[in-house]
């Protein structure tokens, strides 16, 4: 009787305990948010960082921008140590929940900055501001700041490393349908919240400039306008005739950088020709969807000739999607001890990339720079193309050093099979490749970047900085276009395909070296286009409160 009470009580607690992990499993099947706003607050805050810095306080150039590159330098390391922190004392889940409250902390900090007046330095005016005559920031304001941005890089260093195996561990690798999953879940993690921040990054930075009226509706009204006078003849490109294009003074209180009038995509200048009646008599125009400025010209100039510079760099961050995905598969199937009682995460590698450009950016921006610049007699060393194209560079050696690895590895694991499949290999020998591709990140993303910040209209960098995320979100979509393909052309009905699920029957190596050409096809366009793209040409005028006309001139 004793026992079958016993028997009893012991079904009972395992159907509650199987109930209770039924629920858990229920309701951790949606992971993954925590990462999306984290990475949202950073790279909202970075969109707009440089402009914040000496704009609102009134840092120099250099300054600024070593703020920044250190900042964002050790925010990339900092995941390292809440790897560690994770793995050996607190767990993935309370690193998490400390890190968001840190990030949360971050941005009430950084916020306030902005908001309380003791907090930032006086605001001042567009001459004062280009005559260098502004308060700078004291003390105290940078150490808020610092304060702010510290709990932000906390926040990262806690949920960056964590949120993949935390995500990875909510499905059953024992299932078909958790294996599934894992496998959907490395794809759909990054394309989701890269998608969110394309989206909210834009939004954010446009309310944070409130710029007056629509930049896209300017553009808009120079493709209609260049249309109604199609048939309208252009006088010679070497002839200047005063009058003949509409060149508004500017107004308001703002500092323009001027374009003048270039003869690229010319169809277009017909937009900005002055027709009889076109003009109202104190010079205003009658239709804006007849006759725009130059400036309105310009611009669009300016956006159409970054374009096709902006689809080779989505295309070399194909390469670097593949870290977060197939790289962790390799690690799971390679021996991950560090000495007889740690084991290393799977999905905390990537720290090793982190680590990579938190080394790197330092010693690029402190120990090459000056000499280069001296050579280059360029103030950043080398051009923004040139950084993006050795970018690429680097994620093609990568995908080489990676393909050649996995086929160390998986030959290693077939020619000493065990039930669990893992190689005899450490998993420190995927090091190099990521490695490699942590300096194609610290040439190609800075790169472009700094390209899109100083290549867009003033009043639109914001929109150019938010390319950058529209990068990641399209190179994550045309991965998945790639590792669809590749996976359904190359299924065999006796043969696996070469991204199957046992990675050891599979030719993970061929996809990396395609990979590979398809990146190196990617750089000779993007040589193609960048040896054709010319730099924007300005006229900086300082703008008062009384109109100030702006001459056209040639580039």
């Amino acid at each position: 009787m004793a026992d079958t009470t016993a028997d009893k009580e012991a079904a009972h607690e395992k159907l509650s305990r199987s109930s209770m992990e039924s629920a858990s499993s229920t309701q951790k099947k949606k992971p993954g948010g925590n990462e999306t706003f984290e990475r949202l607050a950073v790279f909202g805050l970075l969109a707009n960082f440089m402009v914040y810095l000496m704009i609102e306080l009134h840092l120099d150039l250099v300054h600024a921008s070593n703020i920044m590159n250190i900042w964002f330098g050790l925010t990339n390391f900092s995941p390292l140590l809440g790897a560690y922190i994770s793995d050996a004392y607190v767990g993935r889940f309370k690193t998490i929940a400390y890190a968001s409250f840190a990030s949360l902390l971050g941005l009430m900090v950084v916020t306030l900055t902005t908001w309380i007046p003791n907090l930032h330095p006086p605001s001042c005016t567009p001459q004062q501001l280009v005559l260098n005559q502004c308060e700078k920031a004291s003390k105290l304001h940078l150490g808020v700041l610092f304060l702010g941005l510290g709990f932000l890089t906390i926040g990262s260093a806690g949920i960056r490393p964590c949120s993949i195996p935390f995500g990875v561990d909510q499905f059953d690798p024992t299932t078909e349908e958790g294996k599934k999953g894992i496998n959907s879940f490395f794809n759909w993690y990054y394309t989701t919240f890269t998608v969110v921040l394309l989206i909210t990054q834009t939004a954010v930075v446009y309310i944070q400039d409130n710029p007056e009226g629509s930049i896209f509706s300017g553009m808009a009204q120079v493709l209609v306008a260049a249309y109604q006078k199609r048939h309208i003849q252009l006088p010679p490109s070497e002839e200047t005739i005063d009058g003949v294009f509409y060149d508004p003074p500017l107004t308001g209180s703002a500092a323009f950088s001027k374009r003048p009038l270039t003869n690229q995509f010319r169809s277009l200048n017909k937009a900005c020709m002055i027709l009889e009646g076109e003009l109202n008599p104190d010079g205003t125009r009658v239709n804006k969807w007849r006759l725009t400025s130059i400036q309105q010209v310009e611009e669009l100039k300016c956006v159409v000739s970054i374009f096709p510079i902006w689809i080779a760099g989505i295309l070399s961050l194909i390469s670097m999607a593949q870290q977060s995905t197939f790289t962790v598969s390799q690690a799971l199937k390679m021996d991950r001890h560090l000495g007889p009682k740690f084991q290393i995460p799977a999905g905390s590698l990537t720290v090793i990339s982190f680590l990579t450009i938190g080394l790197w950016i330092p010693f690029y921006d402190r120990v090459l720079v000056p000499p280069l610049r001296n050579f280059t007699k360029h103030e950043g060393g080398i051009t923004p193309l040139q950084r993006i194209g050795i970018g690429m560079v680097f994620s093609i050696i990568s995908m080489i050093v990676a393909g050649l690895i996995e086929k160390m590895r998986r030959d290693s694991a077939n020619a000493n099979p065990n039930p669990l499949g893992i190689a005899p290999v450490s998993v420190m020998w995927l090091a190099p490749q990521l490695i490699l591709m942590g300096m194609c990140e610290a040439f190609n993303i800075i790169g472009q970047i700094e390209f899109f910040n100083k290549q867009f209209p003033e009043h639109m960098k914001s929109v150019g900085n938010s390319l950058f995320s529209a990068s990641f979100g399209a190179a994550n979509y045309v991965s998945s276009i790639v590792v669809t393909a590749v996976h359904g052309a190359t299924r065999r009905e006796k043969h696996p395909d070469w991204l199957t699920n046992d990675i050891n029957e599979g030719r993970m190596d061929y996809f990396y070296y395609l990979i590979a050409v398809i990146a190196a096809l990617n750089l000779i366009y993007f040589i193609y286009v960048a040896r054709r793209y010319r730099y924007k040409g300005s006229v900086i005028l300082n703008v008062h409160d009384d109109d100030v006309e702006l001459p056209s001139r040639k580039q």
